[in-house]
């Protein structure tokens, strides 16, 4: 039964993964034509994420009491029902609704994770950490290429509504299919636990920043995370615009990073298990991303298609492929009892990056109209964290 519940739930966590961040990234997937619409300058994508990302910060600090009273399963439906309705509001030719709209998707978004986490660590063995958690985050890879997929193809064959209404149908598919296996995985909730208070907020980002490893964790992902979405928002702009490749083409681009991100996920998470060696996995994905960063300088209207989609290659592979070894480390250093609450500290960081990066690139991107040159300025953060990071290692080692 338990081997049953095991396999179930990260089948589940994964397509809740999936649904979730695909909500998020449809309106990216079309961004050259929403913002024709509605007349608004490129920067406006990195505030959306920044709203989005703002707001899932805040959901996921309280996730963790959320997750004791519900459950993780009853937590996720009622998250994926917020992203829901946010990708409804987002379609809505009002600004005020479109703020909304964000701010549901982000409320959506933010327990996603805590709650997977919560399912997962309770049913992994230690030596699979890495691969089972990095199997369950290729979820937001797979979202990302769903999005670029499916968004583009639907609106070029009627609009965005059509399209936007298609992803709606196949996430509340998923989180009906949630429900059958709520009685196997909520089975450790609370129903007396007291509801989030606001003086809980902090709880979880005192846990981490109180932990030494941990808070070099924090700032680990704060770094990664905006690399990450700052390729994620404005790549389909960068194909657009700068190397004038058509929307469908630049959407067959955006998939194609998330799927090299989900190799990338699967391959870094057996290299960290089979050797041990997560800091060390987590320097390399730091100094490949940094190298990365500084490749998009490289390509203009007349590259070969196959020289951007090998640079794009790496770039996936790298900058979307660290979190499922990142939030495994994290859960072996929390132990079980704490997962959840680690998790949703850690995240609180990857979120900030998230809500401060894009609107700075964004800003970046509208004063130099250049996107590549925008890109290659991330090689100096991430050059830090590596630093870091070696650093910790070395000290590690000594001890």
């Amino acid at each position: 039964m338990i081997f049953s519940a095991s396999n179930c739930s990260l089948i589940l966590t994964l397509l809740i993964q999936m649904a979730s961040a695909a909500m998020v990234l449809a309106p990216t997937a079309i961004a050259p034509i929403l913002l024709l619409e509605h007349h608004w300058a490129s920067s406006t994508i990195g505030f959306y994420i920044s709203i989005v990302y703002l707001c899932a910060a805040t959901a996921g600090v309280f996730a963790a009491a959320m997750i004791e009273k519900l459950g993780p399963i009853r937590t996720s439906q009622i998250a994926l029902l917020f992203s829901c309705a946010g990708l409804l509001l987002i379609l809505q030719d009002y600004l005020v609704i479109n703020i909304i709209g964000a701010v549901c998707l982000g409320l959506g978004y933010g327990p996603i994770t805590p709650a997977s986490s919560d399912i997962l660590v309770r049913a992994t063995p230690k030596n699979r950490f890495s691969l089972i958690f990095s199997i369950k985050q290729t979820g937001v890879p797979l979202g990302g290429a769903l999005a670029g997929l499916l968004i583009p193809n639907l609106t070029d064959y009627q609009n965005a509504g059509f399209a936007f209404e298609i992803l709606l149908a196949i996430s509340l598919a998923i989180a009906i299919l949630a429900q059958s296996l709520r009685h196997q995985l909520d089975v450790n909730r609370n129903p007396h636990a007291a509801w989030p208070k606001a003086y809980r907020f902090f709880n979880p980002i005192r846990y981490v920043l109180s932990h030494p490893v941990l808070s070099i964790l924090c700032i680990c992902s704060f770094v990664f995370s905006i690399v990450q979405l700052c390729l994620s928002s404005y790549l389909v702009t960068y194909l657009n615009t700068s190397l004038k490749w058509s929307l469908i083409d630049a959407g067959i681009g955006f998939s194609f990073v998330q799927f090299s991100g989900v190799t990338g996920r699967i391959a870094w998470s057996l290299l960290a298990d089979k050797t041990g060696k997560t800091i060390q996995a987590l320097i390399a994905l730091s100094s490949l991303m940094a190298l990365s960063c500084l490749s998009m300088l490289y390509p203009d209207v007349h590259t070969k298609e196959w020289l951007v989609y090998c640079i794009l290659c790496i770039f996936g592979f790298t900058a979307i492929s660290w979190n499922g070894v990142f939030l495994a480390y994290v859960a072996q250093i929390a132990k079980k009892e704490n997962a959840a609450q680690a998790t949703a500290g850690c995240l609180f960081f990857t979120f900030l990056g998230v809500v401060v990066g894009p609107p700075i690139f964004g800003y970046m991107v509208s004063v130099t109209n250049n996107i590549e040159l925008c890109f290659s300025f991330l090689f100096f953060p991430l050059i830090f964290i590596s630093l870091i990071l070696n650093k910790f290692n070395q000290q590690k080692n000594d001890a």
